[in-house]
Parts: structure tokens; C-alpha cells; sequence
């Protein structure tokens, strides 16, 4: 069985300009990087650290244990180096697993023969050992096997999240192009919003980003209501371990949160969506929902932040004229939120210009494949002079 208890390296990715974030994340819960990427960040740690890593990072997307390292540099070599490796000690000969993999090697094509090179040779493996074998298909619910191989190196991990991370299990209802929770949380980290204080959302849409911030001020575990984690599928996994760390997250969350969190919507059915999702979540007492255009939205007296997330008018055959509706967006912070900080997170430059205000910050970030651009606008009661 594996011992959960010995450390290796842990590669613990995120989507695209959110590094920054989940550095700060990991570090916030005692561990030192030891490389960052643009995709993600290396620690070392146990398995038993991976549980609590998926149970508390909110930008992260998946965390890869590893198993093994070596220069590789054919099919063939591939092969043998995996039928060497003891996959009995990892995976149940009843049990079940699937392969994933990243590879940029100049003898692939494709990857999804490199995928059926690692698939075979464990199953081999595990046949001989036992004379028997796990089942091994696309699934991601049980043991998830990743391999990473470029022109050096072939590295060999146990994938210890199974399905992103990014899947809190609240999004029972969705709406048009729905944020993902990582990018949401990172977006509300980005903001200088902190509990305690106003967090108001415009055109929420499904109302991910509201939920997330929300989630934070209550120090809401982001994986509180998954079941199931690839770590589980390991041989060796110690349950109560997992049990201990959830418990302690329940103990943690916060009952009693300063601030109000409000979300609107000019369509009634995002709005129905949105608190479908905050019911699921367990947060929706704690959000005003309006239906109503963004001017109309409540801006309560106080310090905070009104975060919108407008439509980018990217689309094939969207010939919506959007300019009026950045305007109204600049000009609904300029005359109802002086003393808040604006923020505007949209992909077309040239329709964050007709918003009017001068931005005191832009931050990037990737919405799928979209550039994106977090805009921070500093909302003065009176003139800046004044």
C-alpha cells in the first residue's frame, strides 16, 4: 500500500494567471513552493497534505502526487518503465482507474496512445502480481493516473483531486457562458475586498462570484460539499484523516459575517438560477437577490467593493450593440457607489473604454481562452481633489 505519510512532489495546477493566487493560497496554509509556473506551483508534501490541500484551495484545479521521474525517450522505454513501476501498492486489482496525460515529445502524435501505453502496462503489471485486474476507462471518479512528458523528462503522478477541483457541486442551475468557481474565487481575491465589508455583484448571472465571496467570509472549505476526491481510490488512503480534516473545516466557518452581499439581475431566470446555486451552497441567506437593471441595484452606506462581470459582445453572430450598457455601467458607479472601489472583469478593451472612469489597476486573467482584464476603478465621493 502507498504510505501516506512519505512526502514527494506535489504539482498542484490552476488555470492560466491565476499562479499568483494559489502561491498565496499554499503558502497561507504552511507550505513553501518550490516552483512556480504559469499554470501552477510545485511543494513538497505527503498524501495526506494533498486531502488538505484539496479540501481548502480555492483557485487550484487538480494536485498531482508523484510517483516516479525518468529521461524517456521512446514508446518502448515508456512501456518498460511503467510495467517496473509497483502499481500494486497504488491501485486495487478490483478497483478502477483512468489515465490523463500532457505530453510534448517528438515521438507522440497522439496522446491518447501514450495514454493506452500507461493503461496497458499497469494493467499488466497488476495481472501479473495478482492475476487479476482493475477496470480502467475515461471516468474520473476513482483512481486517476497522469502522466507529463516533454523532450526530457517523463514524470508519472497520482492525480489526488480525480475531477477539477473546480466543481464545488453547487452549480445545480446555470446560466448562458457560467464562470468557473476558480476564476470566481481568484477575481474576488484580486478585489481589495475583505470580510466584514459591502460585497455587491451586478449582473451576476448564475452568481458564482457573489457565492465565492461569500464562501471566503465565512472560511467556507471551497470542496465542503464534494464526496469524492481521486485520494480516496489509493491504497493506503486512512479515511479518518479525511473525516478529522473536514471536521475541523466545519468548526472553522464563520456563522456570524459583517457586510452585505447583494446580487442582481436584470433576467428573472439568472436570478432564479443564482439562488438555486447560493441554496445549494448553504450561503443563500446571506445575499439580497434583485431583479433589476444594474442602475436600480441597492448600494448600501459603507465601505466595500461592486464587482460586474458584463457580457463581452464576443460571440459568433452576437451583433448586440454593447456600448450603451459599459456606459451605464460607468455611469452607475460614478453617481450611486462614491466611496466603494469599482470593478469591471470583461475580454473587450475596446468596450471597457466607453465605461469613462480611468482605471487605477488592471489585472489579467483567462476566462477559458479569453485574455481577460480585472479593471479597478477608485468610486471618490465628490472629485478626486476634493
Amino acid at each position: 500500500m502507498a504510505d501516506f505519510k512519505n512526502k514527494s512532489t506535489v504539482s498542484i495546477t490552476c488555470p492560466l494567471g491565476l499562479a499568483p493566487f494559489l502561491e498565496a493560497e499554499i503558502r497561507n496554509l504552511g507550505f513553501e513552493p518550490i516552483a512556480i509556473r504559469e499554470t501552477g506551483v510545485e511543494i513538497e508534501a505527503s498524501l495526506n497534505d494533498c486531502i488538505l490541500l484539496n479540501f481548502w484551495l480555492r483557485t487550484a484545479h487538480r494536485i498531482h502526487f508523484l510517483i516516479a521521474e525518468k529521461k524517456i525517450d521512446h514508446p518502448d522505454k515508456l512501456r518498460n518503465w511503467m510495467k517496473a513501476l509497483p502499481w500494486e501498492e497504488w491501485i486495487d486489482q478490483d478497483g478502477y482507474f483512468s489515465v490523463t496525460s500532457r505530453i510534448d515529445h517528438p515521438t507522440i502524435e497522439n496522446d491518447q496512445f501514450a495514454n493506452l501505453v500507461v493503461k496497458d502496462s499497469v494493467v499488466d503489471r497488476i495481472r501479473f502480481k495478482h492475476n487479476s485486474r482493475p477496470d480502467s476507462g475515461s471516468d474520473l471518479d476513482k483512481t486517476v493516473i497522469f502522466l507529463f512528458w516533454n523532450r526530457e523528462t517523463a514524470r508519472i503522478f497520482i492525480d489526488t483531486s480525480g475531477e477539477s477541483l473546480s466543481r464545488r457541486n453547487y452549480r445545480s442551475a446555470s446560466v448562458s457562458a457560467p464562470m468557473q468557481e476558480t476564476l470566481a474565487a481568484a477575481i474576488v481575491q484580486a478585489t481589495n475586498w475583505e470580510p466584514g465589508k459591502h460585497f455587491i455583484n451586478p449582473m451576476t448571472g448564475g452568481g458564482t462570484i457573489v457565492i465565492e465571496a461569500v464562501m471566503q467570509a465565512m472560511n467556507r472549505a471551497p470542496a465542503s460539499l464534494r464526496n469524492n476526491f481521486g485520494f480516496m481510490h489509493i491504497l493506503g488512503y486512512d479515511a479518518e484523516v479525511y473525516h478529522s480534516i473536514r471536521d475541523e473545516a466545519k468548526r472553522a466557518v464563520r456563522k456570524d459575517v459583517e457586510g452585505k452581499f447583494i446580487a442582481t439581475d436584470n433576467d428573472p431566470q439568472a436570478i432564479i438560477a443564482a439562488k438555486r446555486n447560493a441554496q445549494t451552497a448553504g450561503v443563500d441567506h446571506l445575499i439580497e437577490f434583485e431583479t433589476c437593471d444594474i442602475g436600480n441595484t441597492t448600494i448600501p452606506e459603507g465601505q466595500g467593493v461592486v464587482v460586474v462581470n458584463p457580457p463581452y459582445g464576443m460571440r459568433l453572430g452576437d451583433d448586440t450593440d454593447l456600448r450603451p450598457l459599459y456606459k451605464s455601467i460607468g455611469d452607475f458607479m460614478k453617481s450611486e457607489c462614491p466611496g466603494k472601489t469599482g470593478y469591471v472583469f470583461t475580454a473587450n478593451n475596446a468596450l471597457a473604454k466607453k465605461v469613462g472612469l480611468r482605471a487605477k489597476s488592471r489585472t489579467t486573467f483567462f476566462n477559458t481562452t479569453l485574455e481577460c482584464r480585472l479593471l479597478e476603478y477608485e468610486l471618490y465621493e465628490g472629485t478626486k481633489k476634493d
